[in-house]
């Protein structure tokens, strides 16, 4: 049985990219995408490659970022051209086959196996889409082209940017036993650390670990590492078709402050879960639970969740419940810095929405009649139509 051929392609510097088109002039000069400059959480979404000369990095804070360049042009985010822009991409990934896995916004695995005869061998395939990409949408793509995903990810990852990288089963020992292990795809930063603390440096040295040593260090997903490295990985590239449904839809935010009144907590579920039941609205379904986050100002995480006595969709009751779950659980012994909100639990409309027998819905029906007619007006004259108020 021959090999799978799978690539893993991946949108190089995506968010500053995309920001850099509609910006033309700025081209030559060092950019970087970034969360609000004036809030405390301020990050360095992205950066073309000009900045990264200058040693900035993704996820640091702007201030650390101006510091180590000085003239560094910051952009804020403008996530509907992202999504354009990614579903442009998956529709160049498609001319060449239907079996396509996102992995985030910026990446996907494809599956060419079957479509050689068509296209070529996976580095041709790799480099039509490489070209493709560069000369359709203004932006370049690295591509990995291997036997798997684990390797198809590293080939991506080794030349950057707009390139094709092949790591087969006659090159992959001297390709990728030498490079560090935590470049192996879902290592992190502990892992690292505690594979250098048993002298376990490189993906090569992974491969020579005893087998009872890994799963004393990581249970059973240490033997998974060591089938990673050896190029055992058969997982299988599996696209979420048109019918995939999320199991739950979150939002949550960090303020350029500290939150201190219950009266805000209020207002930002209440925009959060307008988003909240956008989606909701769009993709047919209901929440059967919701679930609140909060993160105090010692860093505290909490997450609690509760049912709901009927499915709902509405903003207006998912912000109502995840306050009444808020006030039960949350008791001001410090301020906030960070509250989300979650609608769980979800279903299709098609079993979601019940006849309570004992009327106990009733004023939730109202409530429902009003969203819709909200979402309604608002679908036809814009977002702006209806606004709420804010009292609690």
């Amino acid at each position: 049985m021959s090999d799978r051929i799978i690539l893993h392609c991946d949108l190089n510097n995506f968010f500053a990219s995309v920001s850099l088109l509609s910006n033309p002039t700025l081209y030559d000069l060092p950019v970087a995408v970034c969360g609000s400059v004036e809030a405390r959480h301020g990050i360095v979404l992205a950066k073309n490659e000009i900045a990264k000369k200058y040693g900035v990095k993704t996820a640091e804070a702007v201030w650390e970022a101006k510091r180590k360049c000085k003239n560094l042009v910051i952009l804020p985010p403008n996530y509907e051209e992202y999504q354009k822009y990614s579903h442009a991409a998956r529709e160049i990934y498609a001319r060449y086959t239907d079996i396509i896995e996102p992995f985030g916004i910026d990446e996907c695995w494809l599956d060419v196996t079957g479509s050689t005869l068509l296209f070529g061998s996976g580095e041709e395939i790799a480099d039509k889409i490489r070209k493709d990409i560069k000369r359709e949408l203004g932006i370049t793509i690295s591509v990995g082209v291997s036997f798997n995903k684990i390797f198809a990810k590293l080939g991506s990852d080794m030349k950057k940017p707009d390139a094709v990288t092949v790591i087969n089963r006659q090159n992959f020992k001297e390709k990728v036993w030498p490079l560090p292990a935590g470049d192996l795809l879902f290592i992190g930063k502990r892992t690292v650390q505690k594979l250098k603390e048993n002298g376990i440096f490189t993906v090569g040295d992974i491969t020579l670990c005893d087998d009872n040593m890994l799963t004393r260090m990581f249970g059973k997903n240490g033997l998974l590492l060591k089938e990673y490295a050896l190029g055992l990985d058969n997982s299988p590239v599996s696209p979420i078709d048109e019918n995939y449904k999320p199991k739950s839809v979150g939002r949550s935010t960090t303020p350029d402050h500290d939150i201190t009144d219950r009266r805000e907590v209020w207002r930002i579920y209440l925009e959060l879960a307008e988003e909240i039941s956008d989606e909701l609205r769009k993709t047919g379904l209901y929440a059967n639970g919701i679930q609140v986050h909060t993160r105090d100002t010692a860093l505290k995480v909490k997450e609690v969740s509760h049912s709901v006595e009927a499915p709902v969709n509405s903003a207006l009751l998912i912000a109502k419940y995840g306050m009444e779950l808020f006030d039960k659980t949350y008791h001001w012994n410090l301020p906030l810095r960070s509250v989300g909100i979650r609608a769980i639990n979800l279903k299709g409309d098609a079993v979601a929405v019940q006849e309570d027998l004992f009327g106990a819905s009733d004023t939730n029906d109202r409530i429902e009649k009003i969203e819709n007619s909200i979402y309604s007006v608002r679908g036809k004259f814009g977002k702006g139509s209806v606004k709420r108020g804010r009292n609690i």
